[in-house]
Parts: C-alpha cells; sequence; structure tokens
C-alpha cells in the first residue's frame, strides 16, 4: 500500500465496526421475526406448564426454560416439547471434540481443503445428532398441526428422509374398539383396507387396556416389525406386509394409560438402527403433548376479566380479549377489547391497556365483511379456532395511509374471542433496511460454513465483483485469479489469520473487473468452537473504488494546488527582490532642492502578487529636484519589469534635457511596444514633475494619474490636473504642463490609487476623506506623517499597492535650523 492509501484506510477502517454491527444485527432481527410465529405457541404453553410446576413468574419460566436447553445442549422448541410431553433426550450428543484442519503441505494458501473443517460424525446422516436436528425441526412444525390428519402428514414430511418412512397411520382408542384417525402417505382406497370393520379383531386389537394378549398398552413398548422373516405382532391388509416389509408399532402415552398408537411402513426391509428407533420414540413423546391439547374441548363459560388480563399481562407478543356485542335482535354487531397483553400494538400505533374499550369495527372500519371478520363469527359460533395467513390491512392516520402485513389467529374462550397476532412488515422493513444499507454503503454481506463448506453471498456483493448471480459464490481458491498481483501477499496474509487462526481482519485489496480496477475492502470475523477452531466466517465486501477515485483527485488537486503556490511564492520572492533592488525606502525625510521629501510604499495584502507602483525623488545636476510617482497595471514580475522601465527611461530622459511632456510622449510609445504575456498592451499612470528651487516652482504633467493634494494654510485640496491620457492607450496621446508656486509650510503629497480606493465606494468620495485626514496629519518634514495618514485610511483588506510621495516647503526663516540630511536622495539612483 502507498503512502497515500494510508489515510482511506484509516478512515475505513474507523467505520467498519459500526457497518459489521448494523448488519449482524438486522440480518439476526430477520431470522428471529420469520421464527418466532411458529416458537410463540410452544413456547407460551410450556411457560405456563413451568410456572405452574415451580410457581414463578413468566419472565423466570423463560429463562429457566432457557437455561435447561443450553445445559442439556439442546434446542429451545425441543426443551419446550420435552417439558410438555415428557419426551427423553437423545444420547451421545455432547462429549464430541472437533478436529482442527490440518494444512496441506505445498498447496495454495487459498485452498479449501487448508481450513475446512471435518465432518463431525455425530452430525451425519442417520447420527444422533441428526436425530436431534430432526426432533428440533418437528417440534416447530407440531405448533401449527390442528388435527391427526394433519400431524400424520407432519410426522411423514419430517421423519420421511431421515428415517426412511414412507408412511404414517394413526390410530384411537373409541368404544367399539381402534380407528384410524389420521393418515399420510397412502390414499383414501388404502386407507379404508387398514381402517375395516374388522380391524380390531383382525390386529388382535391394539387396545391399551391390557385385555388382548399382545397389545401394545402391556408394557407401553413400541413393537418393531424387521424384514419379511419378522414377527407379525398384528394383522395388516393383503400385500402390505410386502409392500411395507418394515414397520413399527408405537404406542403413545398419556397419563400413564395409551389411547393411541402411531405406525409407521417403510419400503426397506433394513432393520431399524438403535438411532432411528430412538428417533421414533422421541417423536412419538413430541406428538402426545400436541395431541393432548387437540383432544381438550373448549369451555363456554365466560372467564373473569381481570383473571384473563393477568395472564396476558405475563405474556408477550399481540394478544387481546374480545367481548361479542349483540343487537336486539341478537345479530352480532361488533367486539370490544376487554383485555391485552402489554406489547400488543395495533396498525395506529396503540398499545397495551391503551386499547381496552375499543370496538373493533369503530377503530378498523375496512374490517368489517372480510374474510377475518367471518373467521370472527365462526370461531365464536363453532369454537373451532381460526388462523389466517399473512394479510395486508390499511390504516389511514392523519391523512397518510399506512400499510402494515400481519398474520392473526383467533380462539374461543367462553363466549370471548382470544386473538393473538404477528406484524410481519416489521421483518420486511428490516430487510428494506438491509438492503438499503447495503446500497448506500456500496457493501454486501458475505457467509462462508467451513463444516458444510456453504457459501453465501447477498445479492450486492455479486455487483461489486461484477459476477453473475446465476454463477454462485466464488470460491476462495479462484479469488487469486481476480486480485491484483502486488496485493496477493496482503490478502493471503489476511485469509491465514482469519481462517487458520480466527482472528478478525480488515484489509483492503484490489480486484480486476470488465469495468477496470476496483478498491475493494474486507471485513470479517469468524466463529470457533471451544477449542478454537474456526467454523464460521461472517463478514462484509466493501467497494471503495468511488472513494479511492475521490483520495487521488483530492491528491492530483492538492499537487496542483502546492506546485501552483510554490511557484508563486518563487516569483514573489523575485519580485520582491527586484522591487527593494529598485525602489529602496528612505529610513527619514531626505532634502532635496530645499524641500524636505519623504517616502511610502505598502504592498497589497492580497496573497503572493507584488504590484507595479513606484516613485523616484532625485536632485538633478543643475540644482532642480524631479519627482515621480506612476503605478503599472497588474502584479508579478511583468509589472516590477514594466515599472523598472519606466522608471529609468523616464529619468534619463528629464536628466538628458526632455521636457515633461515630451518624457510622457516617448514613455507611451515604449509601452505601445511592449506586450503583456496575455498579448495585450500594458498601461501605466504617471506624475512627473520639476521644481527650480530659484522661484520655487513646480511643473509638472500626468498620464491619467490621480491630481497630487496641496495642504496649505490647514487646508487641504487637490491640483487641478493639466491633459494627459494614461500611458499605453493610444498611438497619438495629449499631454499638457501646469505649473504651481510653493509657498512656506505648503505639504504636496502624490499617491497611487491603492491609497484611497474602497470597495464600493467612488474616488470622489476617497479623495474628500484624504483631504480631511492629511489636514490633521501632514506635519512639516515629520517622518511619522506618512505612516500615520495610511493607517488612518487604511481598511482591513488592501485589494491594492499604496505609493505615496510627501513634499515639505520649509519656512526660510527656520530652513537653517533644520538638519541637513548625509544623502541628497531619497533612491540611490
Amino acid at each position: 500500500m502507498t503512502p497515500r492509501e494510508e489515510p482511506l484506510r484509516s478512515q475505513a477502517g474507523s467505520e467498519s465496526p459500526a457497518l459489521a454491527k448494523v448488519v449482524a444485527r438486522q440480518r439476526a432481527e430477520i431470522v428471529d421475526l420469520q421464527r418466532v410465529a411458529a416458537l410463540l405457541p410452544v413456547l407460551e404453553r410450556a411457560k405456563g406448564a413451568v410456572m405452574v410446576q415451580e410457581g414463578c413468574s413468566a419472565e423466570e419460566a423463560y429463562d429457566l426454560l432457557l437455561d435447561r436447553s443450553v445445559t442439556a445442549d439442546r434446542t429451545l422448541v425441543e426443551e419446550c416439547w420435552l417439558t410438555l410431553g415428557a419426551i427423553r433426550p437423545l444420547r451421545g450428543r455432547r462429549g464430541r471434540k472437533r478436529r482442527r484442519p490440518q494444512p496441506v503441505s505445498g498447496g495454495s494458501a487459498f485452498a479449501s481443503e487448508q481450513y475446512l473443517v471435518p465432518a463431525d460424525p455425530a452430525a451425519a446422516p442417520g447420527s444422533a445428532r441428526e436425530a436431534a436436528l430432526l426432533l428440533g425441526r418437528l417440534g416447530l412444525g407440531l405448533a401449527t398441526v390442528r388435527d391427526r390428519p394433519a400431524l400424520a402428514h407432519c410426522l411423514l414430511d419430517h421423519l420421511g428422509g431421515g428415517a426412511g418412512i414412507e408412511a404414517v397411520l394413526v390410530w384411537t382408542a373409541s368404544d367399539d374398539g381402534m380407528r384410524l384417525t389420521g393418515h399420510a402417505g397412502i390414499d383414501a382406497v388404502e386407507a379404508a383396507r387398514w381402517d375395516g370393520p374388522t380391524a380390531p379383531a383382525r390386529w388382535d386389537g391394539p387396545a391399551v387396556d391390557g385385555r388382548t394378549a399382545g397389545a401394545p398398552g402391556r408394557g407401553h413398548k413400541p413393537v418393531w416389525v424387521e424384514g419379511p422373516e419378522g414377527r407379525e405382532a398384528y394383522d395388516v391388509p393383503d400385500g402390505a406386509a410386502r409392500r411395507w416389509p418394515t414397520r413399527a408399532w408405537l404406542p403413545v402415552e398419556s397419563g400413564g394409560e395409551v389411547d393411541e398408537v402411531i405406525a409407521v411402513l417403510r419400503g426397506t426391509d433394513r432393520p431399524f438402527t438403535p438411532v432411528e428407533r430412538e428417533l421414533l420414540v422421541g417423536a412419538v413423546q413430541l406428538c402426545a403433548g400436541r395431541m393432548a391439547t387437540l383432544d381438550s374441548a373448549p369451555s363456554r363459560r365466560d372467564p373473569s376479566v381481570e383473571s384473563v388480563q393477568q395472564i396476558l399481562d405475563a405474556l408477550s407478543g399481540s394478544v387481546i380479549l374480545l367481548a361479542p356485542l349483540h343487537g336486539p335482535d341478537g345479530t352480532l354487531e361488533d367486539f370490544r377489547i376487554e383485555a391485552a397483553a402489554p406489547e400488543s400494538v395495533d396498525v395506529a400505533g396503540r398499545r397495551g391497556r391503551g386499547l381496552v374499550g375499543l370496538r373493533v369495527l369503530e377503530c378498523y372500519p375496512t374490517f368489517a365483511g372480510t374474510e377475518l371478520w367471518e373467521g370472527y363469527r365462526e370461531v365464536l359460533a363453532t369454537g373451532k379456532p381460526f388462523a389466517s395467513g399473512p394479510f395486508t390491512y390499511e390504516e389511514v392516520v392523519a391523512g397518510i395511509p399506512h400499510h402494515s402485513s400481519y398474520s392473526l389467529r383467533v380462539s374461543r374462550l367462553g363466549h370471548h374471542l382470544v386473538v393473538s397476532w404477528i406484524r410481519h412488515d416489521v421483518a420486511d422493513r428490516q430487510e428494506r433496511r438491509l438492503a438499503a444499507v447495503q446500497r448506500l454503503g456500496n457493501l454486501g454481506w458475505a457467509d462462508w460454513n467451513l463444516v458444510t463448506d456453504t457459501i453465501t453471498w447477498s445479492p450486492h456483493v455479486f455487483t461489486i465483483f461484477d459476477r453473475d448471480e446465476a454463477l454462485g459464490p466464488m470460491r476462495l481458491e479462484d479469488l487469486p485469479e481476480s486480485v491484483l498481483p502486488e496485493d496477493l501477499p496482503q490478502l493471503t496474509a489476511a485469509a491465514q489469520r482469519l481462517l487458520r487462526d480466527g482472528a478478525a481482519i480488515d484489509q483492503p485489496f484490489r480486484i480486476t473487473t470488465s469495468g477496470g480496477v476496483r478498491h475493494l475492502r474486507i471485513v470479517a470475523e469468524a466463529v470457533t468452537d471451544a477449542d478454537g477452531t474456526p467454523l464460521e466466517v461472517h463478514g462484509f465486501f466493501q467497494d471503495l473504488s468511488g472513494l479511492r477515485d475521490a483520495e487521488l483527485a483530492l491528491v492530483s488537486s492538492e499537487r496542483a494546488v502546492s506546485a501552483q503556490r510554490d511557484l508563486l511564492q518563487a516569483e514573489r520572492r523575485v519580485a520582491a527582490r527586484l522591487q527593494q533592488a529598485l525602489l529602496p525606502l528612505p529610513t527619514g525625510p531626505v532634502r532635496l532642492a530645499g524641500l524636505w521629501s519623504n517616502a511610502l510604499y505598502h504592498p497589497a495584502e492580497r496573497g503572493i502578487s507584488v504590484g507595479g507602483d513606484w516613485y523616484s525623488a532625485i536632485e538633478l545636476p543643475n540644482g532642480d529636484a524631479l519627482f515621480v510617482i506612476g503605478d503599472v497595471m497588474g502584479h508579478g514580475i511583468s509589472a516590477v519589469a514594466t515599472m523598472a522601465q519606466l522608471r529609468f527611461t523616464a529619468k534619463g530622459m528629464i536628466v538628458t534635457g526632455s521636457s515633461l511632456t515630451d518624457a510622457l510622449t516617448r514613455l507611451n510609445a515604449l509601452l505601445m511596444h511592449l506586450n503583456s504575456p496575455s498579448g495585450k498592451h500594458t498601461t501605466a499612470t504617471l506624475i512627473v514633475a520639476r521644481y527650480r528651487p530659484t522661484d520655487r516652482v513646480l511643473a509638472w504633467a500626468q498620464a491619467g494619474h490621480l491630481p497630487p493634494l496641496l495642504v496649505r494654510d490647514g487646508l487641504a485640496r487637490t491640483v487641478e490636473r493639466p491633459a494627459g491620457i494614461l500611458l499605453g492607450a493610444t498611438d497619438t496621446p495629449v499631454f499638457g504642463e501646469a505649473t504651481l508656486r510653493l509657498q512656506d509650510d505648503d505639504q504636496l503629497l502624490f499617491f497611487t490609487d491603492g491609497l484611497i480606493e474602497r470597495p464600493g465606494q467612488d474616488l470622489r468620495t476617497g479623495l474628500q476623506e484624504l483631504a480631511t485626514t492629511a489636514e490633521a496629519l501632514l506635519r512639516t518634514a515629520d517622518a511619522d506623517s506618512l505612516p500615520a495618514l495610511h493607517a488612518a485610511l487604511a481598511v482591513t483588506e488592501h485589494r491594492d499597492d499604496v505609493c505615496a510621495l510627501h513634499i515639505s516647503v520649509p519656512c526660510l526663516r527656520a530652513a537653517h535650523q533644520r538638519p541637513v540630511a548625509a544623502s541628497r536622495r531619497l533612491t540611490r539612483d
């Protein structure tokens, strides 16, 4: 990884725990919501049994069931059915240790055989562990069984593959013998053969009172018939023994007696294995609890609402008690909610005791006339429970329609109805949120079971890897083909830490796809057994290509800005040195031709630009004084170079005898032939003045420059300008010359526009402010006058350079008292 990639990896790493927790939590919630519908009825009955046995609360009963299941290494539903049906736990489910996968020498680090955990023999088909799993799934299935035919089908569905069963028969004792009350795996004709009028006598009667010899009630032990030569305990229809050579007769014990028998038929002559026998016995014991509830007749006695409410207070989920409301003619008009469990929530958000007293059709008017309403009526009339499949209900709240999906179950309790429901759209919403998290975060989850060697990807991982979903998830050994070679060593080391040591990883890497190179990141953790051997891997892949592109663009931009900054800083240093060499500032007032002169230069506070403002003040060979001030358009090296040319050319022409206007004309011609880097003519403003000390006359000319400011007798005014246009504007300029006779204590100020320019303010206002300030601050031969004047006029942001030249006329009476400067020039020309 290059140093530039470190910020991205650091930022991505800070997000990984939160993203992993969101994905793991939402997936777990979805699985729990999908299972709760089948588990809840069994769990509630088991909790009630434990509450009676132990005299504890509902919460304590649940904790006790959970502790028992963990201690005995059973599923929670298996523990519930054990509590209800007194099933015996299967043996041989604990004490086995897994063997750690042994690295294959010389093999690829990405080979699956390096990390796959050898299969546990206890979990193989036909093992005790597999039998326990089958019993757990059977317990869930029995929770929804409503009659014996459905029970027979449930047994066949769950045990057919594991035990090789082809048919299941259920007999129930009646006054005239055993009757076939349920069957699966055979048709109605075959069922009639097994349940003929002579069936009890033909079987020697599987009665349970012990009066018939050989009946299964004797000792309550199963009877196993194995193979064509097996001892036949009971008569079977003609041809049945050849079709099903292996059979078992399993008594269903309840309260110390056997009133029912379950028979299983197999089409193989292979004997029942010990595990299969124990599985079938355990399955029948599970059925005992469920069959007892099928026989319990509903009571028509009205319960006490207070007692029902106490029971509901101990229940979880949404459960209510409804009382029917009849009209004067006895017809059912509505139901009123009499009691509600604390966690009951309806579509409008009303919950718990807040539902008590509400009427069904008043709160849910669209409920009338539906299949569910007819189900309510049917349950109230017949007592037969009613269960609906998932349905969608619409409720309009504050003008906004809300749709929710529910499954509902109704049972009769006396003259009341007990209604429970489960809201499914919660799981749908969680799935949508999970999908949104994956889409917005550009990530997808992945699982790998190292025992069964099954890999699962979420749909977005296929998008990240640009892989067709029909091909299935990518095998680990195929991953190196897509990874860039330079990233493979780091990814290999991370995979070995994860799959061999069980350490969590957060590793960036790059892959090649049809759309180009993608920058990915894998965050994963391993689930290990007690020995630390990784059994499962959970994690997610994230596509960081967009972030990486943004990072590279930012780095490129930073480099360009840095290079530009370095270039401009170098240019500023050169320009500043050049300007300092061309325009040195005096340390104080200087005497020139009988006048006191002082200068100020302040660069613009705008980054690293250097401007073209300049001045010059020298004493000519004949004793006159020359004062020049100018402003070249622009900033930088070009402006400084133009300023130098103008400055030296102007002085040279005046020193060699050119007039002021002639000098301006020649300077204009010079600028017209100088092109800037952009190809445009450079322009400049300029004032050139010549002072004759003999008569104190100042002759001056200007080229588009602001007029000087004269302070006389304490009042400030601008001097009227002669004709003149800025240099470089036209090939045929016209320049005029004006004169000004100076007096004792006159203060004359030449300046560039940076001194008075303000954003949003015109120059006239700026000149007025300058005049007011100059009247108060300009003093004769005072070194602090110019700095004080500039400070008074300065604003926070200077947009242009400031250059000023202060000329003070001393009083002749006191001239001899003033110190004469060692230098006769403001600048070294």
